[in-house]
């Protein structure tokens, strides 16, 4: 028994065998037809012509993946660590959409979680390269946070600012009908989306949209460039010889840590 639970864990946890492989493979492409048959059911032409037939599906699906997490919970060499896990919480909403269907309607619609687990391809494709950028957008997102939330909250201000001139210089007559009606206008403009649902009619107005739109093309800028300078940062420092010992940043040329004295290796 114990040897078998080693080979599931293997096959169901790992990706270095053939085994591994396919059943990663295998349970993709049951995800893809989940999340398909969920995104093609809630049409209502097809949803009520194939409803017997997509139900049958669903709960197909839904047995063979409630088995597939009860393996893994089985096979798991730290089981609470999975349940509670990111990954163990995703295949756990995976399935009990369906269950909860049997007690409230349109709750099986949740099942759309399911593409979440797609993100597994990244363990088959063994792209390394891409898990390395990612940390390197991490950091960078980490290390910019401060400056765009100073940033956020101008934008916040100058929106809630503009909106409320807008309301006084229109007024209701030209549609601005209340504060947070012309707020909106305010993030529609400054956003450069410009639905055209609300327009400004005078001068003052159209020349207050102007300016709006403006800072809009900077709004835009401004948070690349933060991010783009703290990435170039963050993929430098990344690049840097580190000690083994306690992870210092060390010089190309240098022998030992200067934070813990270790030997550097050549």
């Amino acid at each position: 028994m114990h040897q078998l639970k080693e080979q599931l864990y293997t096959i169901i946890f790992g990706t270095d065998t053939k085994a591994g492989k396919r059943f990663d493979v295998f349970l993709l492409w049951l995800i893809i037809l989940s999340v398909f048959i969920v995104v093609i059911e809630s049409v209502p032409e097809i949803g009520g012509k194939y409803a017997t037939l997509f139900n049958t599906i669903e709960w197909v699906l839904t047995i063979i993946f409630s088995l597939e997490y009860l393996l893994r919970i089985w096979v798991s060499t730290k089981t609470k660590s999975y349940v509670f896990s990111l990954w163990g919480i995703v295949d756990f909403l995976s399935v009990v959409p369906t269950y909860l269907s049997l007690l409230l309607v349109g709750v099986h619609y949740l099942v759309i979680v399911r593409s979440l687990r797609l993100l597994r391809v990244f363990r088959i494709l063994k792209l390394t390269q891409f898990s390395s950028e990612a940390s390197v957008l991490a950091t960078a997102l980490r290390h910019s946070r401060h400056k765009i939330s100073v940033f956020l909250l101008f934008v916040v201000l100058t929106v809630f600012v503009m909106g409320t001139m807008m309301y006084v210089v229109e007024g209701e007559t030209n549609g601005f009908k209340s504060i947070p009606e012309s707020i909106y206008w305010s993030i529609v403009t400054i956003t450069t989306v410009g639905y055209g649902d609300i327009v400004p009619k005078t001068f003052l107005g159209k020349f207050i949209s102007s300016v709006m739109m403006i800072i809009g093309y900077a709004i835009i800028a401004i948070p690349t460039g933060i991010v783009s300078m703290e990435m170039n940062k963050a993929g430098k420092e990344s690049k840097l010889k580190k000690c083994v010992k306690c992870a210092h940043s060390l010089d190309d040329d240098a022998q030992y840590c200067s934070q813990c004295g270790e030997k550097v290796g050549v």
